[in-house]
């Protein structure tokens, strides 16, 4: 899975998730989901089982990193090393 596709799933899966009344074409990579798009620690959970739902990995206690969560690109680089290669 390219760095694009996994790009789009987490835009689409953001936005449908947490409800955000933008498109997810808008979603900029690099702009912080906390600051600029108000997602706070409920939103974060959701994140967890979406990530888990849409890419079928596991993320345990351990694992989880709010920097991870920062913006698509550090989901993206989160999920990429949990993708079986």
């Amino acid at each position: 899975m390219t760095s694009q596709e996994i790009d789009t799933r987490l835009k689409q899966m953001i936005v449908d998730r947490l409800f955000l009344k933008v498109s997810p074409q808008a979603l900029e990579s690099e702009s912080s989901l906390i600051d600029d798009y108000g997602v706070d620690s409920v939103c974060l959970l959701e994140l967890v089982v979406g990530l888990e739902d849409e890419f079928g990995i596991q993320i345990e206690d351990g694992d989880f990193n709010v920097r991870n969560f920062e913006s698509v690109a550090a989901l993206r680089a989160f999920v990429q090393q949990r993708l079986p290669t």
